[in-house]
């Protein structure tokens, strides 16, 4: 794969997923169209050697799998793993507010979202929504209005005159989007859902009873800069990374086994059934290897990739990174080290990676936070944990972290890719 199509392929990737349910819908229909089988964790499965499968969980999570010619208790597996969703602003259970003749939606936080970016973007509405229909029959589909329905303007600077030193984001009261003026008092969020699933032709609703909404940025993604040097997208942290993982799989074609994990909940804790600290990984593991010890044997014997992006030195805030670790866009993936097991990478690990890059002629950066500084985490700490896997954490460096809109290098998605790639092989 080149480079010109790789971050062509990323960019409709992130485009065709605004959230985790669209992101998992996506990758399982790449992975079906390239020969992988379907599973249903409630049905029995009958695996074959060689053989190419994925499971969901929660519609929001994902697991690739491909066997190899060799017993798992010896080979292991190389595993990759990246999560699914992002910071956003998430749609209230009864959020209906009329306020002044305008209808807003009230919304929570989820993750840790920056704020600011989210006034006067151009916002759509996409989720999951649970329904019944005639018969009674309990059913789930997804939703996407796609245009531009909403925004959340900013007070002007006429009447905060101290906005541009000093202005705060009240979650609760500062950023309920505005969708439309009433002519009405009453408005049914149900109703309105009811018929966008229709134009999407899901048919048979007949009773709304439950939904996850999510607003997300309609600007596209784009490959931007006076050398087309960046990608700028929303929600790069983390689709970028199971982007790359999965092309890395796709691309596998010899007999090596490899596994693909991409969990949803990774920004808010990942305490989840589909989240990284729940038991979604272990429990594929448990039907692949049902003996115990064998299933021991085929841990140690494999290696687990946490891919998340990483912080890069950015130009106009320099001192905010440890002189030594400040990583560059186009200047390769980042490998994350935290002396506190914020990341999970240790020297073992990191050794076997950078063989891997120099094998592959891709250059590697390295992170450490400031010391007097907070350090995030990632589910490399927690899948090791869980599982007792050698890990390491990397990711491709990234400005706007945790923003609507971040910026990373046209380059370095490309580069893990090709670790990542040779990395299955190996």
């Amino acid at each position: 794969m080149s480079l010109s199509s790789f971050n062509q392929g990323a960019i409709d990737f992130i485009q065709q997923s605004p959230t985790p349910f669209h992101a998992t819908q996506s990758m399982a229909a790449a992975l079906t169209n390239a020969g992988f089988e379907g599973l249903d964790e409630g049905a029995s499965w009958s695996l074959k050697s060689g053989g190419r499968y994925f499971v969901c969980r929660n519609d929001s999570s994902i697991i690739a799998f491909k066997l190899g010619k060799g017993a798992l208790s010896e080979t292991g597996f190389n595993m990759v793993g990246a999560h699914t969703d992002s910071p956003c602003l998430k749609v209230k259970p009864e959020p209906t507010v009329q306020s002044k003749g305008y209808l807003q939606l009230g919304v929570e936080v989820y993750g840790g979202a920056l704020l600011n970016p989210w006034f006067d973007r151009d916002l759509s509405l996409a989720g999951r929504v649970s329904y019944r229909d005639a018969s009674g029959v309990l059913k789930s589909a997804l939703l996407n209005f796609e245009k531009p329905i909403a925004v959340i303007p900013s007070l002007a600077i006429h009447l905060d005159r101290s906005a541009n030193k000093e202005r705060t984001v009240n979650p609760q009261k500062d950023i309920p989007p505005v969708l439309a003026l009433l002519e009405e008092d009453q408005f049914d969020l149900n109703t309105l859902l009811k018929e966008q699933m229709a134009k999407q032709g899901v048919s048979d609703v007949d009773v709304v009873l439950a939904h996850e909404l999510f607003f997300y940025d309609t600007q596209a993604p784009r490959q931007i800069g006076l050398k087309d040097d960046f990608i700028a997208a929303a929600r790069l942290d983390n689709l970028l990374s199971c982007y790359v993982g999965l092309q890395a799989m796709l691309d596998l074609n010899g007999d090596e086994s490899a596994l693909l994990v991409c969990n949803d909940h990774e920004e808010v804790g990942s305490a989840s059934a589909c989240g990284a600290q729940g038991p979604f990984l272990m429990s594929v593991l448990e039907r692949l290897c049902p003996h115990p010890e064998d299933r021991l044997r085929c841990i140690q014997a494999s290696m687990f990739v946490s891919a998340d992006n990483a912080h890069g030195v950015h130009p106009n805030f320099a001192d905010k990174h440890d002189g030594n670790h400040g990583p560059v866009l186009n200047q390769g993936p980042v490998v994350k080290i935290n002396a506190n097991q914020r990341y999970a990478s240790n020297s073992e690990t990191v050794a076997i990676f950078r063989h891997i890059a120099e094998q592959e002629a891709v250059p590697l950066q390295t992170f450490v936070v400031r010391t007097d500084l907070g350090c995030g985490s990632t589910i490399g700490p927690i899948t090791a944990s869980e599982l007792g896997v050698k890990t390491i954490d990397v990711g491709v460096p990234t400005f706007g972290m945790h923003s609507i809109r971040e910026l990373a290098g046209s380059k370095d998605g490309y580069y893990l890719y090709q670790i990542l790639k040779s990395f299955y092989s190996n």
